[in-house]
Order: structure tokens, then sequence, then C-alpha cells
């Protein structure tokens, strides 16, 4: 286990392989651990970081904001603190919102941007979600984690086709303070990137599952009308989380929009 620490606090991260740097990006409620499989093979050709945000996982959960901008700091801080001037940034729903943000306000660190069932418009969360944003809702459901997690085991085949899913998110919500569950989700609701996205000249590539509950599957289609170049990848038969239902098929083309031509559309 590795941190630093900076001005808003630590900063927990974890590192396999060796190569160019490649860093992950995990999304609400979730941390670094969504991407051990992941990190496994991109770390045959990669250097692969995946860090938790401020309030999710192991990273430091004092502070008094945990907007979707702070964490665009938290990975400028992060690439600088180690040293890595240039990389692609890999993020899955908050953390590709992340990732375009980052590409937007610090070009000169983003070398590409692949983003995974992410929301370009805050608007496209799910109701439940948004409700989430709610300080009354969300402190009465993180008082009361158990309704949560009675949610997740009943509900799971929604969400993710993999039977360790439900395991996997109670263990990171139990790690998710009520400032971070609260805030992140409430500044996410209210993005909205596309004014900005044309400033993006990077590589990008958007990864969406068909069957996604979490966030409206179609908002590939504000992040191409927004960078045209983008590179379009649609899994009809997986939902949120593409790295556990189609395994095989996310890391191929993760893997050669990494290494190859970042332009061809398979949408």
């Amino acid at each position: 286990m590795s941190s630093i620490t900076t001005d808003q606090g630590i900063l927990h991260y974890e590192v396999f392989g060796r190569g160019k740097p490649v860093i992950l990006l995990h999304g609400w409620l979730g941390s670094w651990g969504l991407w051990q499989e992941t990190m496994t093979v991109l770390g045959r050709s990669f250097r692969t970081y995946a860090m938790d945000f401020w309030g999710f996982g192991e990273s430091g959960k004092k502070r008094d904001t945990y907007r979707v901008t702070d964490f665009v700091s938290m990975v400028d801080q992060f690439m600088d603190q180690l040293g890595i001037q240039k990389a692609p940034l890999v993020g899955h729903s908050m953390g590709g919102t992340v990732s375009l943000m980052t590409a937007i306000q610090f070009p000169e660190r983003v070398e590409k941007v692949t983003v995974i069932g992410s929301p370009i418009v805050g608007s496209s969360l799910s109701w439940l979600l948004k409700l989430f944003g709610h300080r009354v809702i969300a402190y009465t459901i993180h008082n009361n984690l158990w309704i949560l997690r009675l949610g997740f085991r009943l509900l799971a085949p929604l969400y993710s086709q993999d039977p360790n899913w439900p395991q996997m998110m109670n263990r990171d919500l139990s790690k998710t303070t009520f400032d971070s569950f609260l805030i992140s989700i409430a500044s996410l609701r209210e993005t909205d990137l596309r004014p900005d996205l044309p400033k993006i000249h990077v590589p990008v590539m958007g990864m969406y599952g068909d069957r996604d509950i979490v966030v409206n599957p179609n908002q590939w289609q504000p992040l191409l009308a927004g960078v045209p170049h983008a590179r379009i990848e649609r899994f009809p038969t997986a939902g949120h989380f593409i790295m556990l239902d189609e395994p095989a098929q996310f890391r191929a083309r993760l893997m050669d929009f990494l290494e190859n031509d970042p332009n061809r559309s398979g949408r």
C-alpha cells in the first residue's frame, strides 16, 4: 500500500507493472479495488496507478469538501508528486468525468482519456443517485447503510453480472464518509461538460454498456458531439460495470486504445 501527503490530506494509491504510466480513477462509492484485474492485464505493458479519491477507500477523510473539481486538483497533485509529466487517464463513472475535466483544465497532463459509463451531463444520473445528492436523504441512508447493502444484494443482477459485485460495493461503502457520500454525488449531479468538451484535443474513448441503469447509456452521444474525434465503444450485454460484465472485451479494447489507433470507432 502506497500513499503521498498533500495539502488536503493523505492520498492512497496502488501501483503495478512497468513501462509508461497509466492512471486509473474509480467511481462514486468505489475505490482502487475496482481495477485489480485491469491492473494485472495493463501491468504487462504499462506502469499502472490506481488511486482512491479523498473520502473514499484508504485516502484521507478530513476534508471540508469532496466536489468533483477537488478530485481534478487531486489528479494534478498526484502526478506532480510522483513526477508523472503526462499520462493516459482511465476513469469509471465519476472517475471518467474527472478524467475529462482534468484534460480540460490541465491539458498538458493528459495524453489520452478513456471514460467508462461516465456522465457528461449530471442529469443523466439515475433518479436514485440524484436523490442521494440531497442532504436529508443522504444523511438518512448513510446512517442506515443496511438499506443500501440490502438493495445491493437484492438488485445486484441489474447492476452487474459479476457475483462478487455486492461484496465489492459493501467493502467500499464501509470506507465512505457522509460528506464524501453527499458532496461528490451532489456536485456530479450539477456537472455539465458540454460547453468545455471542444477544448479537448487528445484522443478520447467512451465505453458504454447498453444495460446501464446508473448513468444513461446514451451519454456517448453528447461526448461524441463535443469531441467529434472520440472513439465510441458500446457493449450490448453490459451494464454500468463493463470491466466486470464483459472483462475480456473491455480489456482488449482498452489495450488497443492505449497502444494503437485511438480513432477507430466501434459505435
